[in-house]
């Protein structure tokens, strides 16, 4: 017997999670970047898209092991390959969140920015899609004006956090 997927709501409401998630990790793995010395614009690139995708695939295993847990039916079947491509789908928001900042970074050059500028415009980037996405989340799902503003300003706020921890490590 197999599991039924998500309800749409469901599994888009994951989609937004996913995005907001990958977006903050992608942000924190610009902000702290810089602790370890210089990096080459490569080596940041190389850096989000790998911690992008082990995210995804650490999440799709930990999905994976949570719902064989909770369903008392599946606890001994075998996953199938339908399930794990359902549940990579559902998770892949978290690595597409990289895809953005990665590529600022890697046109950076063309823009005349050197290494210190780069890592400023790919954390932009980064924070504005965490915003545009927690953002769209919240008023997809139906809410209030004033649900839509208090979100928006948590996540500004999440992100001048990071922010912050970025002007500190380069200082």
């Amino acid at each position: 017997m197999r599991r039924r997927n998500p309800e749409p709501a469901e599994a888009t409401a994951r989609n937004y999670a996913g995005a907001v998630y990958g977006s903050l990790l992608a942000a924190s793995v610009i902000a702290t970047a810089g602790t370890l010395g210089s990096f080459p614009r490569l080596q940041l690139v190389v850096m989000l898209l790998t911690t992008g995708l082990v995210f995804w695939i650490t999440h799709v295993y930990a999905r994976l092991v949570g719902d064989r847990l909770v369903g008392d039916r599946l606890a001994h079947q075998a996953w199938s390959w339908e399930t794990i491509r359902h549940m990579a789908r559902a998770e892949w928001p978290i690595a597409q969140a990289a895809l953005l900042p990665a590529a600022a970074v890697a046109v950076s050059p063309s823009l005349g920015l050197g290494p210190g500028d780069t890592a400023w415009l790919a954390l932009g980037v980064a924070l504005a899609e965490q915003v545009a996405w927690a953002t769209t989340a919240v008023v997809k799902a139906g809410a209030s004006r004033r649900l839509v503003a208090v979100t928006g300003a948590i996540n500004v706020l999440l992100g001048l956090v990071l922010v912050a921890a970025k002007a500190v490590v380069q200082h």
